[in-house]
């Protein structure tokens, strides 16, 4: 196999590890919107039941997203794709942590962590992947 090709299939692993990542990330937020949609059954109807239950649906609009772009987009190593789930999911992740996390409604432990960790590692990938694709 000739460097070129070897460089070639470098990149692709690394974009479609990249892309299966963020596919996981979005199957735990598909859960994770179930979840909070079965709590929001737990209360009273009103308006703290109705923000639960669009929540939900938001959570699980930018699970589908991601799962879309990572299997149509980032497996490719595209660059729109990459952009988008890092700009979009990035963004999820990071309001989780602010108003979540960080004020302690739910401590910090490897299962509360586990969506913006698996973002890290995917972005890592997707970017060691869109890098190694570019000209030198």
């Amino acid at each position: 196999m000739s460097v070129l090709a070897h460089a070639s299939v470098q990149k692709n692993i690394c974009a479609r590890i990249g892309a299966a990542l963020y596919v996981i990330w979005g199957v735990l937020h598909l859960l994770a919107s179930w979840g909070i949609h079965a709590l929001a059954a737990t209360i009273p109807s009103g308006l703290a039941y109705a923000r639960m239950e669009q929540a939900a649906w938001n959570l699980a609009v930018f699970a589908v997203l991601a799962i879309v772009l990572a299997l149509a987009l980032n497996w490719r190593n595209d660059r729109i794709g990459y952009w988008i789930n890092l700009i979009v999911v990035g963004v999820v992740d990071l309001g989780f942590v602010v108003l979540i996390v960080m004020p302690g409604y739910v401590p910090a432990s490897l299962t509360s962590l586990a969506g913006p960790i698996l973002f890290v590692i995917a972005a890592t990938f997707s970017t060691i992947g869109l890098r190694s694709a570019r000209p030198n």
